[in-house]
């Protein structure tokens, strides 16, 4: 076998790793090395391809220990049967890495996956040894973000959590029947038990400590949903979504669009899913965390979005006994459901009208899409008479697909 240099293998692992979306930053612990102790900062600006939920631009080093996999999953590049270049990393090559990119400036931190190789206990091994590593030997203050194998033992998992700021375990499929005939070595039950007891680990270490102080430990864990490489609605993953938020409290679930691979399994789709309807998963999913939406209000199971407006718009249409909403007087949980206005421009509504009776334009300067919010709304000086009814407003509020979400 030839010998690859580290270029060539970063190349491939690094490649290989851009399927999983899972990879923010955010909600780690904030740690630096001012003073002249220890290397790195979980904060900082990069050359970073990932973001946080607040817009920041996130620096990681994204790859996997190795793209060598002995399961066979059809929908993934890496499985085991696939004819794609291979590689893999020492402990030492990602720990040099990660300290070179970072004194570099080109990173902040190191978001680590991994194929299987020879075990789940094995492979999580190594990466946990990266973490200790780098925390142990070179007081590494950066952040790091591990993807755990649900079939590791118990006590890896634990000791991947002591020196990751986050970890993930990867569902991979909405549906259980899908996981099993496209992933038949992988055991959807395993990958929920792992869940629950990181779970119960990061819910214990958020506890005050009652004698001594405890070491620091993943404050959240993470989760992708491929979209597209099977037969789901977009309902049935929203429903898996909201059972995976109130099982195991996860920070974010991520939706990544199905990439067709070569030499593919006929049970596969020919071509990826429309990227928007990505975008409106995320959308559906945002109602769902910071909107007070419940998954049925959104969409029913067996359903689809509809990829013409974004989720609150295509609520308000179905909704429109609802409207108009008095921004002047409506109460907080109603303005959220008003399509046009995001958490934060609701926050400054409420500010604003202590002062004075809000009008139109008033909702233009604390944020308001005022394009989308004003058949939805009454302000002072403005009621939208019929046109909340109207049958041709659908057609009014259909835009091209936009990145920001409220």
């Amino acid at each position: 076998m030839a010998v690859l240099d580290i270029r060539r293998k970063l190349a491939i692992l690094a490649d290989a790793a851009k399927y999983d979306a899972s990879c923010a930053s955010s909600g780690g612990e904030k740690r630096d090395s001012v003073g002249g102790q220890g290397v790195g900062s979980t904060e900082g600006m990069g050359i970073c391809h990932a973001y946080a939920p607040d817009g920041r631009c996130i620096s990681l080093l994204k790859i996997l220990l190795t793209n060598f996999c002995i399961y066979d999953c059809a929908y993934c590049i890496n499985r085991v049967s696939s004819n794609t270049p291979r590689a893999r990393f020492s402990v030492k090559e990602v720990v040099d890495l990660t300290l070179n990119f970072y004194k570099r400036n080109y990173i902040e931190g190191l978001f680590l996956s991994s194929g299987v190789i020879q075990s789940g206990d094995y492979t999580m091994e190594e990466m946990v040894r990266i973490a200790k590593s780098l925390r142990l030997d070179h007081d590494f203050r950066g952040y790091i973000h591990l993807k755990l194998i649900p079939e590791a033992s118990p006590e890896l998992a634990t000791q991947a959590g002591l020196y990751a700021d986050r970890v993930s375990i990867n569902i991979e499929l909405p549906r259980d029947d899908s996981l099993k005939s496209l992933a038949p070595e992988k055991d959807v039950g395993d990958i929920k038990r792992a869940m629950g007891r990181m779970r119960l680990a990061i819910e214990d270490k958020a506890e005050p400590a009652r004698k001594a102080p405890r070491k620091s430990f993943a404050r959240s864990q993470s989760t992708q949903l491929i979209v597209g490489a099977d037969a789901a609605k977009d309902g049935d993953i929203l429903a898996r979504s909201a059972s995976l938020y109130g099982a195991y409290r996860l920070s974010r679930v991520y939706y990544s669009a199905f990439s067709p691979i070569p030499d593919a399994s006929h049970r596969l789709p020919s071509a990826r899913p429309p990227l928007l309807r990505e975008h409106r998963l995320y959308q559906a999913d945002w109602l769902m965390r910071f909107y007070g939406f419940a998954q049925p209000e959104i969409i029913g199971q067996g359903q689809d979005l509809d990829l013409s407006v974004d989720p609150k718009t295509a609520w308000a249409l179905r909704n429109r006994d609802r409207f108009p909403v008095d921004v002047n007087a409506a109460d907080r949980e109603t303005l959220l459901r008003v399509p046009g206005l995001g958490a934060k421009a609701v926050d400054r509504i409420l500010a604003a009208r202590r002062q004075a009776r809000l009008t139109v334009d008033d909702l233009k300067r604390v944020g308001a899409v005022v394009k989308r919010a004003r058949a939805f709304v009454v302000a002072e000086g403005w009621t939208p008479g019929a046109a909340t009814d109207g049958e041709h407003l659908k057609a009014r509020l259909v835009e091209p697909a936009q990145l920001s979400l409220f």
